[in-house]
């Protein structure tokens, strides 16, 4: 059965897979990892597809989604390979001669990064429609080799998410969910373990879409993504024949309330995932390659390059209460600390003396808030004579039920649940696969964009209106939510298709809506809705696990209240990725306004750095309350780190940089705040870095520079 005609490889020099076909033609995944790589033997393996539909259940009953009837019975019938540029693919194609259910699972792969990307597409060539349940979009069974000592050693990874409590990532072993069961037993397999599980239209909401899996005693480290907009999406990574699997999906019949009919001759695509692997380097060196496959895998665009430094008027600042009065003399303070976009968020078409929550919809300025001749366009222009690209702030998705719009549309434009218009805290959703609610939409993009001049786009959603839509009579509400999230994506490809140049950032209620399906396409994203500058550290320092650095917007807002350490934390949290100053910077003290200006030059120094550093966490993933919180990212040449003290630890700590492990002469040197009393002293023989920082909270910005060749 492995012999060489009943098997193959396929990869490149960061990733080797193995397959093995069966007597009976099924094809399994028995290796993934580095070309070459001792290992003590194949791993567990799995169906290449695991897949339910009605009348076509598991041989197990349980939670889990694995050992599928369909996966079982599907048959290897050809694969090929190709190269397209950078990316390596593999196609295999299986078929069911029982149903006639053909799949074609695709593997891509970025050439030198170990990242792994699945999707299946499914196709009846049967006579009957199979009503499917779920599909997996990738299913590995060799995470671990078939030992059980290796899933005593390891640990689980994910990611809670909430509003204004961002990107928390969790660590525990594996077996406090999947606890050993073999032995001196029969039955050797559970029936559940450790799952997550996204729900409604937000991507994010509770966990972010990821997880990961490493070894205690190796490093070997597995990181996945499900490259979904939407709340339809499952992972499960539990013990199955003695090793442990990862299964990833979109939505699902039992999770989601998603069934789709596959009629013969009808095709259906999973969402697709990617899986991230390091050899040896623990979580930091997963969360690396998952970094070079983000930027291997989105939409080129010219912001991920230049990096401008973006002011927007919300958050601690205006509030949603946009005036003429007010940005006049904010937009003098933001170019004069060097801002070079001015965002005018929420309230800008607020008639209403702050009631637009339920009138939203239209997109029109206020000629209250933005009286005279020029109105809003008044603000526009000062924006650009003060050298500045201006940006609004848009919730395409939802129309206010007091909104004209919620009577002109029509009631197919929306979603719905049993024929009635759904709504949640006073908005109707938007259905894009209505051509009326995607023409609407496209209106309000030309108008603002193409006769406005507009270069900036933030476009937040803040509601859940729960399960999704059913449009057509029989369509479960997860396939018409599926079928929303699919249009969405496709109607911002239009809009960036039209507009190259505009900027566009993702937003959700901060980050309920963070996934690799909006950031391949959008240029920012919002990492979260907090106020409190101690608390938004933990979340700027994770923000790259879930975002490249060089898209993850992150808040610095001085308050004239502040303390001068103050106002260098809240700049301090954004240097390392993407400046969304903030604030009242007109009612700053001059030396407050003064480190302001500082953190904005030292930004504009080291961003083209940014757009090609990988991120390491020297002190560990963040926890919520760690008193000491360190991000660095790596080049090749340089280190750059930040490093947050907050009340409750001491005033000295000492850390090793991984990417510095080998030693050697280096130059530690604080970039930001450079009149403060921080302090660094690097240790060439251990590699380890000293920080001081006097005070709490206080925050710095440092640059670590060898000093001397690397040796041959």
């Amino acid at each position: 059965m492995e012999n060489e005609q009943r098997s193959f490889r396929w990869g490149h020099d960061a990733l080797h897979l193995e397959f093995v076909l069966g007597d009976d033609g099924s094809a399994r995944l028995t290796r993934l990892g580095l070309p070459g790589e001792a290992g003590s033997g194949p791993g567990a393996s799995l169906p290449l597809v695991e897949v339910t539909a009605a009348g076509h259940g598991r041989a197990w009953s349980g939670s889990r989604l694995i050992g599928t009837a369909l996966g079982e019975r599907l048959r290897h019938r050809s694969h090929r390979s190709a190269r397209d540029g950078d990316w390596h693919t593999l196609t295999v194609h299986l078929h069911d001669p029982e149903t006639g259910l053909v799949a074609e699972v695709t593997y891509r792969s970025p050439d030198g990064i170990p990242v792994l990307r699945g999707e299946v597409t499914l196709r009846n060539e049967g006579q009957t429609t199979l009503h499917l349940e779920s599909v997996s979009s990738l299913a590995v069974g060799c995470l671990t080799p078939a030992d059980p000592a290796a899933v005593d050693a390891a640990d689980l990874l994910w990611a809670d998410n909430d509003w204004l409590a961002e990107c928390r990532w969790q660590r525990q072993p594996m077996r406090r969910t999947t606890p050993a069961l073999s032995g001196r037993v029969e039955y050797g397999h559970g029936k559940a373990g450790r799952e997550l599980t996204g729900q409604g239209t937000w991507s994010s909401c509770g966990h972010l879409p990821m997880g990961g899996l490493t070894d205690r005693r190796t490093g070997r480290t597995w990181v996945w993504q499900i490259e979904h907009n939407g709340g339809g999406w499952r992972w499960e990574c539990q013990e199955h024949d003695r090793a442990a699997y990862v299964a990833l999906f979109g939505p699902t019949d039992t999770h989601h309330g998603w069934r789709q009919p596959l009629e013969p001759g009808a095709a259906f695509r999973t969402v697709p995932v990617a899986l991230s692997f390091s050899a040896d380097g623990g979580p930091d060196a997963a969360f690396a390659a998952l970094t070079r496959y983000r930027r291997a895998h989105r939409r080129p665009h010219a912001d991920h390059q230049r990096l401008p430094v973006i002011f927007n008027d919300y958050m601690n600042c205006l509030m949603g209460d946009p005036t003429t009065d007010k940005l006049l003399p904010l937009i003098d303070a933001a170019a004069e600390a060097g801002a070079e976009y001015f965002v005018i968020d929420a309230g800008w078409y607020d008639d209403d003396d702050g009631g637009w929550w339920t009138s939203v919809g239209a997109w029109e300025p206020s000629a209250s808030r933005f009286p005279g001749e020029k109105g809003i366009h008044q603000v526009l222009d000062r924006i650009r004579e003060r050298g500045m690209v201006p940006g609004l702030w848009l919730e395409p998705e939802v129309i206010g039920v007091h909104s004209p719009m919620a009577k002109s549309l029509p009631d197919e434009a929306f979603f719905r649940r049993d024929g009635v218009r759904l709504t949640e805290v006073g908005r109707h959703h938007l259905d894009l696969r209505h051509p009326a609610a995607r023409a609407h939409l496209d209106q309000v993009v030309d108008r603002l964009v193409g006769e406005w001049g507009v270069g900036y786009l933030k476009l937040d959603h803040n509601i859940d209106p729960g399960s999704g839509t059913s449009a057509d009579p029989g369509e479960t509400p997860g396939a018409g939510l599926l079928g929303h999230n699919r249009a969405h994506l496709d109607w911002l490809d239009g809009v960036l298709d039209r507009y190259p140049h505009l900027v566009v950032e993702n937003c959700a209620s901060g980050g309920m809506r963070w996934d690799h399906a909006l950031l391949s396409r959008l240029q920012l994203q919002s990492t979260s809705d907090q106020q409190n500058l101690q608390l938004y550290a933990p979340i700027a320092a994770s923000a790259p696990t879930a975002v490249t650095p060089e898209q993850g917007a992150v808040w610095a807002y001085p308050q004239p209240e502040d303390s001068l350490d103050e106002v260098a934390f809240t700049m301090a949290n954004a240097l390392l990725g993407r400046i969304h100053l903030s604030g009242l910077l007109p009612e700053l003290e001059p030396e407050a306004r003064a480190l302001v200006h500082e953190a904005v030059a030292a930004y504009k120094t080291i961003r083209a750095d940014l757009a090609e550093a990988v991120p390491s966490w020297p002190l560990g993933l963040p926890g919520w309350d760690d008193p000491w919180i360190a991000l660095a990212l790596h080049t090749p040449a340089t280190t750059y780190l930040t490093v947050w003290r907050r009340p409750g630890g001491a005033a000295t700590t000492t850390f090793r940089l991984s990417e510095r492990a080998d030693g050697g002469a280096a130059r530690a040197e604080v970039l930001y705040p450079a009149a403060r009393q921080a302090a660094a002293v690097w240790n060439p023989d251990t590699a380890d870095l000293t920080v001081t920082l006097p005070t709490a909270p206080s925050a710095a910005l440092l640059r670590i520079t060898r000093t001397q060749p690397d040796a041959p």
